[in-house]
């Protein structure tokens, strides 16, 4: 599985760290930061909450 991010429409508004706080993180500089582009299978439920908690739908998940 891999997640791609769309930065110009991401707003970094935390609701997929909050969803999958192993594989996204909001930091101080208000940005996100993709922790692990190609997460384990056992991520997959929580990473699919975090794609569709998006609310620019700015997250996509392959595979």
């Amino acid at each position: 599985m891999k997640v791609t991010v769309d930065f110009d429409l991401c707003e970094s508004n935390a609701l997929c760290m909050a969803a999958a706080p192993e594989v996204f993180e909001v930091r101080d500089d208000d940005f996100l930061y993709v922790l692990d582009e190609s997460p384990p299978e056992a991520l997959r439920a929580k990473v699919e909450e975090a794609v569709r908690a998006c609310p620019k739908a700015a997250i996509t998940l392959e595979g």
